[in-house]
């Protein structure tokens, strides 16, 4: 016999809110993931900002950050809705998830259509950038940058290892290239732009750039694909679960 004031549910009902809960657990962690690459952006790849002059590239880490945060408290209003079986926290969850649903998909356009934008910006200023600042006072953050781009995608130069020719700092040293450009860096082995000593990759470090910011936007459409997905799921368990707690007999 049932205890007075007892909720009874069907068999259906009780396999939609254990799959909901489900896949609230998934979505939290979704949320852990998109949080860890937000701040894997900021704080592994941040030295490469000083680099652009637009804040794309931090905005966006920002905004992944935000987006982690926004869908772990997500999820876990989902759970407590869920557990719970409270119909006006199960609105206040699915219009969360239809509202970062909607927020993906414009964040979406808005980042192919700004990628285009940055692309230009890059191949205009990079070259410029890597001549007039690096290695001068106050630009610490630019020449840090540089050689940890030149480094780390082994290329020298813009275009190619001439562009540090008309370099400010060149100019004023023995050196043909800095050091970084070098296989094997040590000082003063930018004396010889000889291909056996230095990095002559066709093309340069800006289509290396390139391709990692293009990479880097890449690994946030697979995220922001993946997530919507998985809203469209939840909204779907979320919509069955309020109509059956509606028309189960208490």
């Amino acid at each position: 016999m049932e205890a007075p004031g007892e909720k009874t549910h069907t068999c259906g009902t009780i396999c939609l809110k254990y799959l909901l809960f489900l896949f609230n657990i998934l979505f939290w962690l979704a949320g852990g993931a998109v949080l860890a690459v937000g701040v894997w952006t900021l704080v592994v790849k941040s030295d490469y900002i000083s680099l652009l002059n637009s804040s794309f590239y931090s905005a966006s880490a920002y905004i992944l950050i935000a987006a982690g945060v926004v869908v772990i408290v997500t999820g876990i209003i989902g759970c407590c809705a869920t557990l719970k079986e409270m119909k006006s926290l199960l609105i206040v969850y699915l219009s969360l998830l239809l509202c970062i649903f909607l927020l993906e998909l414009i964040a979406g356009v808005l980042a192919f259509i700004t990628y285009q934008e940055l692309d230009e910006e890059l191949r205009q200023n990079l070259k410029v950038t890597m001549q007039q600042k690096y290695q001068q006072p106050g630009e610490e953050s630019v020449t840090q940058a540089v050689d940890k781009l030149q480094q780390e995608f082994k290329c020298c130069g813009s275009h190619n290892y001439s562009d540090w020719t008309d370099s400010v700092w060149i100019q004023t040293n023995d050196q043909l290239v800095p050091d970084s450009c070098c296989k094997t860096p040590t000082d003063l082995c930018g004396l010889r732009d000889h291909p056996s000593n230095i990095y002559r990759v066709e093309g340069g470090c800006i289509v290396k750039l390139e391709e990692f910011l293009l990479s880097q936007l890449y690994i946030l459409g697979a995220v922001g694909i993946g997530i919507a997905f998985l809203q469209l799921v939840g909204m779907m368990f979320t919509c069955c679960l309020y109509r059956n707690l509606e028309e189960d007999p208490y």
